[in-house]
């Protein structure tokens, strides 16, 4: 470990003889998502924006608990699209850093949303906060109208969290 003196010192010849070490520890700045679920909108009324948010746990273990987000999508140039051949639609994306939320911070994709801090106390909330973040997608009722019916449009968010 850098800048740490450790001072060993041996033992002598006797009956007994005692030495000591000094011990170190150290750990690298980490982050971890968890309990995300898939997404569907299914018959959707397109009359009714959609939204679709789930509470989610981030977990960091620096100093603060901070971290931030990045999201692509899987449409051109990471767009949050969903698609059929050449028929899209797009979504958007929120965050909120706590979780039970239904709206939140839009996200640009592949813009960080930073400055978040954590609540989590491991790094799947299995104890402590069930959860500690919330993830909402939706769709515009004026781009629900535009999806052609009985097509099904796919597609894949990508969240990366990186520690603070």
């Amino acid at each position: 470990m850098p800048g740490t003196a450790f001072a060993a010192t041996q033992g002598t010849l006797g009956a007994t003889s005692t030495g000591s070490i000094s011990i170190g520890a150290s750990i690298p700045n980490r982050v971890q998502i968890s309990k995300l679920a898939d997404v569907s909108f299914t018959n959707q009324d397109p009359s009714v924006n959609a939204s679709n948010a789930q509470s989610v746990c981030v977990w960091s273990n620096t100093s603060t608990k901070g971290y931030n987000v990045t999201a692509t999508g899987s449409g051109t140039a990471n767009a949050f699209t969903l698609a059929n051949g050449a028929l899209t639609v797009p979504y958007s994306v929120e965050w909120a850093g706590s979780s039970g939320q239904s709206s939140g911070s839009a996200l640009t994709a592949g813009t960080a949303l930073t400055g978040l801090t954590s609540t989590a106390t491991n790094m799947n909330c299995a104890s402590g906060p069930a959860t500690s973040a919330s993830l909402i997608v939706k769709i515009s009722s004026a781009n629900l109208q535009t999806m052609q019916a009985a097509t099904t449009y796919t597609g894949t968010l990508t969240l990366v969290v990186a520690p603070e």
